[in-house]
């Protein structure tokens, strides 16, 4: 990912809904050495911030919506929810949350694509999101799998202002010039296996060793969906599953 900082479009935030965050807290500083604190406050509903040092990298929190299953949500910074919340619509897309303040952290709201593949919506007042970008225990990267590419291709770039750079072999996401994520196409006999059910956004933390990372993660309690691979002129990745069933991928920057 080129971002170094929160920008408007780009991701800026990641939060995962897990089924138990004490256990989830656990896990992760294993894995990523996060430090994790819980608001007190009974309105905030358990949500806990993670850091890597004093930087904030992601939250925690319980899975709010009965039934829910647990999963990580990706946020794209804007400037104004309710009228990013109106592109959505205009765009094809579907409110999951309607606009609501938090604190006077900022605004938010959470959307689905075309295809209904869910995601949020930051607008940053007092907290702009992640404090570091492409560290190890950082964000690095986000990838939206889904099995309606065309849609996609139209919905992003029609409410966040997105360009795409298209090869043979996969599809990135640039914001002014700055690539911070791909596509993926997944295709029906891979829904029910794959990493996200239904479609949906995959996010990627840096580590220093893929191969080290997953080891740890497995011993941790968690599973493996793509064992360490090296990709092609590029970095090694994987994609891994947390002990509450929650996917999320590593990778070299």
């Amino acid at each position: 990912m080129k971002l170094t900082e929160p920008v408007p479009g780009g991701p800026c935030w990641v939060e995962l809904s897990t089924s138990d965050v004490t256990a989830s807290k656990t896990f992760y500083a294993a894995l990523f050495g996060w430090r994790s604190l819980t608001d007190p406050r009974p309105e905030a509903g358990g949500y806990t911030v993670a850091r890597r040092g004093e930087d904030p990298v992601a939250a925690l929190s319980p899975v709010y919506q009965p039934g829910g299953r647990p999963g990580w949500t990706v946020s794209f910074a804007v400037t104004d929810t309710d009228r990013a919340v109106e592109a959505v619509r205009a765009a094809g897309g579907t409110l999951v949350t309607e606009p609501v303040d938090v604190f006077d952290q900022g605004r938010f709201a959470v959307a689905a694509d075309p295809s209904g593949a869910v995601f949020s919506l930051w607008q940053a007042r007092d907290f702009a999101g992640a404090g570091r970008f492409n560290a190890p225990g950082a964000l690095s990267w986000a990838e939206l799998r889904t099995d309606r590419p065309e849609s996609a291709l139209a919905f992003y770039p029609e409410v966040f202002g997105w360009t795409v750079d298209a090869t043979d072999r996969y599809t990135h996401w640039n914001v002014d010039g700055a690539e911070f994520g791909g596509l993926k196409e997944i295709h029906d006999d891979e829904l029910s296996e794959g990493p996200t059910t239904p479609p949906g956004w995959l996010p990627y933390f840096s580590v220093t060793d893929v191969e080290a990372a997953a080891a740890t993660a497995l011993g941790a309690g968690g599973d493996q969906i793509v064992p360490p691979t090296p990709v092609p002129g590029g970095p090694w990745v994987a994609v891994l599953r947390d002990p509450q069933g929650a996917p999320f991928g590593i990778h070299t920057p």
